[in-house]
């Protein structure tokens, strides 16, 4: 076949979980199920955020950042998947294919410049308290928001642009419940180097820079903490940082354990079921680690609901 053949493919084919008829329907409960509440909890964190006057804060402010791209997140693959299960059918367009690979990149780098924004931002607060106002000033909260966006869409971009130039064979089947970048670029027939170095360089510089500099930031955190004379002082400023760090453990926790389980197994289905840790369970688990870990939220929610059981 020539190349030139090669690459005018219509469609994949995604072959989920399980292709067993009879797991079909519990798939598609339990995937329903945890879309419905990602979206519905990360929309309460952004409300709650938006109509409490005192929770207009820079930490409140990327959290309620971090809620609107994890609802993104999740609606670049399980929609999709849903339909799929729904109609029968395990087929994507190539064109569909690309889009869904490139928001999910754009979206996966977006909640990683964002965890390691809040942890920047827990630094500040913690450690040079007195400077905080004047330092994460509404200016300086919005270009780090915008510099988030712009570095995680050029890096998407380019993922993106380098697949194109793959051709691609016969064998179109992705062992995966969405498209992603490593399977759909190990399906080319094409030499993928470029690709690979690619994906290389942004797990290195986007994943390890981002997770050495939330690193670096709370060993600060806990120098700091140590230094505080008052037990009440040291509880008030672990208990800022508790929340953050839960859901930076249980996303990066996630995420390299199936960088490593995919590294020693050849068990596709085996990776695809491990990745909806960080792409669909860590969305979901965020609001609840707020909400449940979090005093101002609470009180927020507490005080949005009362006056709601007042008015009726």
């Amino acid at each position: 076949m020539k190349a030139g053949n090669e690459t005018q493919i219509s469609q994949f084919l995604l072959l989920g979980l399980s292709e067993e008829p009879e797991l079909q329907p519990f798939l598609f409960g339990l995937f329903l199920s945890m879309y419905l509440v990602t979206v519905l909890g990360n929309l309460l964190i952004i409300l709650v955020t938006i109509s409490d006057c005192h929770l207009h804060t820079p930490m409140y402010f990327f959290l309620s950042n971090l809620s609107f791209i994890d609802i993104c997140f999740v609606s670049t693959t399980v929609p999709k998947m849903l339909v799929n299960i729904q109609t029968h059918s395990r087929v994507i367009t190539y064109a569909g294919c690309l889009t869904q690979m490139c928001f999910f990149i754009f979206f996966a780098g977006l909640d990683i410049f964002m965890l390691t924004v809040m942890a920047f931002d827990r630094f500040v607060a913690i450690c040079h308290p007195l400077h905080y106002t004047v330092t994460m000033n509404p200016r300086l909260c919005g270009l780090l928001v915008l510099a988030s966006w712009i570095m995680s869409a050029l890096n998407s971009s380019l993922q993106s642009l380098i697949v194109l130039r793959l051709s691609f064979c016969t064998d179109l089947e992705i062992p995966h419940f969405f498209c992603e970048l490593n399977q759909v670029v190990h399906l080319a027939c094409s030499d993928t180097f470029l690709n690979d170095m690619g994906m290389y360089l942004a797990s290195a510089l986007l994943g390890g820079g981002a997770l050495s500099g939330i690193l670096y930031s709370y060993s600060k955190i806990v120098s700091s903490i140590r230094g505080t004379l008052s037990a009440q002082g040291k509880y008030k400023a672990f208990s800022t940082c508790a929340s953050h760090l839960s859901v930076v453990s249980l996303f990066y926790g996630t995420l390299l354990g199936v960088y490593f389980s995919s590294a020693a197994t050849r068990n596709s289905h085996s990776s695809a079921a491990a990745s909806v840790m960080y792409t669909v369970v860590t969305p979901m688990l965020n609001p609840f680690i707020y909400s449940l870990r979090n005093k101002d939220i609470k009180r927020a929610l507490h005080s949005h609901y009362g006056k709601q059981r007042r008015g009726s």
